[in-house]
C-alpha cells in the first residue's frame, strides 16, 4: 500500500536505478502509446524483482522515489502492487487476487480461525452472485486471517496471490497451513480478511459492477447481507461491518480508512456498556502526534465529570494526508454522531510517546498532558489488553 517510506542512506543498486528510471518515464509520458511502452518495460523490471524475491529492491525503490519527491513514486507503488496481486494465468485468463475485510469489535477475543467447507462454499456463491463477473473463477483460501498473519512483503503477497491464482483457474479453493501462523495480537476492535483470487476470460470484466446492470453500491449491499450471514456465526459475540471485496491493496486500503471512524464508534458503545453510562456523559479529547511531521491523533476518553482517561483511540494518517487536512473536524463529526456530549481539540503537538511497560500509546487528557489510558478496576479485568 501506498505509505510514506522510511528514509534510507546510501546508494541504490542498479535494479532499484532502473524501476526509479522506467517509472520517472511513465509519470512524464505524453501519449497513451508511449505509456504502453514504459508500462512494459516496468511490469518486466518488478515481475524479475518478485521472481527472485527481491523485496529489498522494491523497498529501496519506493523510499529513494518518495524521498526524492519522484513524479514516478505514485507510478511505481501502482505498478509493484498491480504486479503483486495480478499474478500470471493462464493463455486464456486473467487472475486477481481479492480482500474482503471484515471490521470487528467486541469485549471478548476476536477470533482469526479456519473456515469450515460448507461457508467456503456459500461464500463461493454469493461473491459470484453478487460480487463477481459473470464468467468469473474464484477460489478462496480457508482462514480468515487477522493483520498479523497476512502475507508480509510484496513477494510474500505475490507468492501466495499465485498460489491462489492456480486454484482459481481450477476453481478449487486452497488449504492454508496454519502451524507456523503468528498469534494474534488482541484488540478491542480489528480486521479479519477474507482472500480469494479470482479468473476471468482475458480482458473480461472481474467485478458484477463492470457488467451494465451492476453497481458497486448494490455489490455492497448483498455481499453485507448475504456473505455477512455465513460469516457472522464463526465470528461470535462481534459486531460486524463489511467492506466491499476489491483487489487486495484497494481493499485493504479501504479497511484501513473506514477502520479509523468504526473504532471511534466500537469505542464508544464499548464505553457505554462497559461503564453503564449515557453517552452524553462521554467526553472526548483530541490531539496531533508528531514525530519528524505528524502521524496520527489520538483521542482520550473521560467521563464528563472526572479527568482521568479511560480509554483512547489511534486515528493514523493515510496516504497523502497531512496537518492541512482538517482531520479534527472528521473525528469531532463522528464523535458527535455517536453522541458523546462533550469533544474538545487540543491544537499543542504531542510527540509519539508509549507506555515504557506495555507498549501502549499515551494519550492525551483535558489538562493538555499525555496520559495512560486506565479503566476503572471493576472493567479492567474484562477486555482486551491492547486497544485500537
Amino acid at each position: 500500500m501506498k505509505r510514506p517510506r522510511s528514509k534510507r542512506r546510501g546508494g541504490i543498486g542498479r535494479h532499484a536505478e532502473e524501476l526509479l528510471w522506467l517509472a520517472g518515464g511513465l509519470a512524464e509520458s505524453c501519449c497513451r502509446i508511449e505509456d504502453r511502452y514504459w508500462e512494459n518495460r516496468l511490469a518486466t523490471a518488478v515481475d524479475a524483482a518478485l521472481a527472485h524475491d527481491d523485496e529489498d529492491t522494491l523497498d529501496t525503490a519506493l523510499d529513494q522515489a518518495f524521498n526524492r519527491g519522484s513524479p514516478g513514486y505514485d507510478e511505481l507503488a501502482d505498478a509493484i502492487e498491480s504486479r503483486t496481486e495480478s499474478p500470471a494465468g493462464d493463455s486464456d485468463h486473467d487472475v486477481v487476487f481479492l480482500a474482503a475485510p471484515v471490521l470487528a469489535w467486541s469485549r471478548f477475543r476476536i477470533p482469526a480461525r479456519a473456515l469450515p467447507a460448507a461457508t467456503l462454499t456459500n461464500l463461493r456463491v454469493h461473491l459470484c452472485a453478487h460480487v463477481l463477473a459473470q464468467e468469473a473463477r474464484v477460489a478462496l483460501a480457508d482462514f480468515l486471517y487477522s493483520p498479523d498473519q497476512l502475507p508480509q512483503g510484496y513477494c510474500a503477497t505475490a507468492s501466495f496471490a499465485a498460489r491462489l491464482g492456480r486454484a482459481a483457474l481450477e476453481s478449487k479453493d486452497l488449504h492454508v497451513d496454519t502451524d507456523e501462523m503468528p498469534e494474534t495480537t488482541q484488540f478491542l476492535s480489528d480486521t479479519r480478511y477474507l482472500l480469494a483470487a479470482v479468473a476471468v476470460p482475458r480482458g473480461g470484466a472481474v467485478f458484477r459492477w463492470q457488467e451494465t446492470d451492476g453497481s458497486r453500491a448494490e455489490a455492497l449491499e448483498q455481499w453485507r447481507g448475504q456473505g455477512g450471514g455465513c460469516l457472522a456465526p464463526l465470528l461470535p459475540g462481534c459486531a460486524l461491518e463489511f467492506v466491499l471485496p476489491e483487489s487486495y491493496f484497494a481493499a485493504c486500503r479501504a479497511a484501513d480508512k473506514t477502520s479509523r471512524s468504526y473504532s471511534v464508534r466500537a469505542s464508544v458503545a464499548f464505553l457505554v456498556t462497559s461503564l453503564d453510562v449515557p453517552v452524553v456523559k462521554l467526553r472526548a479529547i483530541i490531539a496531533p502526534f508528531w514525530d519528524d511531521q505528524i502521524e496520527e491523533y489520538r483521542i482520550g476518553f473521560t467521563l464528563s465529570d472526572d479527568d482521568d482517561v479511560v480509554h483512547g483511540v489511534v486515528w493514523p494518517l493515510l496516504g497523502a494526508e497531512d496537518e492541512a487536512v482538517d482531520v479534527p473536524a472528521e473525528i469531532e463529526a463522528v464523535l458527535r454522531e455517536c453522541g458523546v456530549g462533550a469533544v474538545k481539540v487540543l491544537e499543542h503537538r504531542f510527540p509519539l510517546e508509549y507506555c515504557d511497560d506495555c507498549g501502549a500509546p499515551l494519550y492525551p487528557s483535558p489538562e493538555g498532558e499525555i496520559v495512560h489510558a486506565e479503566m476503572p478496576e471493576a472493567e479492567a479485568g474484562q477486555i482486551p489488553r491492547h486497544l485500537h
